[in-house]
């Protein structure tokens, strides 16, 4: 006697039940799906995970977007209390301490791009970020690519990676910096930074000419009083305010794919440098910090030297 075989809608109808609830679990801690893996995932072979994947018009300059800048930030107690995700719990660090991990390195782009992260803020995939499961929010940690050695400095202010053996999830830019969008994944190594530590003997004498980008990189010294630190410019270097159809010598600061984060980013720099000239200036679709006019290109590498110790930001000079 032959019996009926089971209805094959009951699985799907199965599954989706699954799904939904392990969602709905996460949904207060993350903005962002975690991939479910049931064995630590290897690094992947350079395909995108479902339509992440860089944005449609991706700035040339990409190389020269700053690290982020360290400073001092209240940690947030909304992202700071224990949670679980997966039925694994986690216990945020409550303050800025030091911390120092190797593992695996992810990214993250257009998939999110827009979207809110778990401290509240709007994921900008052209920003210096990063997300990790137990980090202060907000908080700075150095990340080395422990095979090429390049690093960057980010700003941890998103929750994840969610699966076994991954450490921390990138900015769509600061994977690029480091070389991991091409693997999709690479090991690196996670150190915080802590804003009022000494800064390391290597960066106490900045040679005057122009210091490639990896030597600022190599800094994590936090933003001195700028009358102390860094004697102001002349007046002519001042009092000349920057427009978007201005022409000349510039200096650019960063670049962001969102107008709130450029304010953000200039209103800080402001704070700590009010002898420089600055404004946002858009074009191709990315929001640009720019600093200038100068009169020549020699003058603008000797104000980025000055900009690069004061504010630990390595500026690059341009013409318009």
């Amino acid at each position: 006697m032959e019996f009926p075989a089971r209805p094959s809608s009951l699985i799907p109808l199965a599954a989706a039940i699954l799904v939904a609830t392990i969602i709905t679990g996460c949904g207060s801690i993350s903005k962002r799906e975690p991939s479910v893996s049931t064995t630590p995932s290897p690094p992947r072979s350079g395909g995108y995970y479902l339509d992440d994947g860089p944005g449609a018009n991706p700035p040339a300059d990409l190389d020269r977007i700053p690290d982020a800048v360290p400073r001092v930030e209240p940690v947030r107690s909304a992202t700071s209390r224990p949670y679980v995700v997966m039925g694994r719990g986690y216990t945020p660090m409550t303050t800025v301490e030091p911390y120092k991990a190797r593992g695996v390195a992810t990214w993250y782009g257009r998939r999110y791009h827009g979207k809110q992260t778990s401290s509240g803020e709007i994921y900008d995939m052209y920003a210096m970020t990063a997300a990790h499961t137990t980090l202060p929010i907000p908080s700075y940690a150095r990340v080395t690519h422990l095979a090429n050695g390049k690093s960057v400095i980010v700003r941890v202010n998103d929750r994840g990676p969610f699966v076994d053996g991954r450490l921390i999830d990138l900015s769509y830019t600061a994977a690029h910096r480091i070389g991991v969008l091409a693997g999709g994944s690479a090991m690196v190594e996670v150190e915080t930074i802590i804003p009022g530590a000494a800064a390391p003997a290597v960066a106490a004498t900045p040679p005057a000419a122009s210091a490639p980008v990896a030597v600022q990189r190599d800094d994590p010294a936090p933003v001195a009083p700028p009358p102390v630190a860094v004697p102001a410019p002349p007046a002519a270097e001042v009092q000349v305010p920057v427009t978007a159809d201005a022409s000349g010598v510039y200096l650019q600061l960063g670049a962001f794919g969102s107008r709130e984060n450029a304010e953000s980013f200039l209103a800080r720099l402001k704070a700590q440098a009010d002898w420089l000239a600055l404004d946002i200036v858009p074009r191709d679709g990315l929001f640009r910090i720019h600093a200038g006019p100068y009169g020549n290109q020699a003058e603008a590498r000797q104000a980025a030297d000055r900009i690069s110790q004061a504010l630990g930001v390595r500026p690059f000079v341009l013409t318009r």
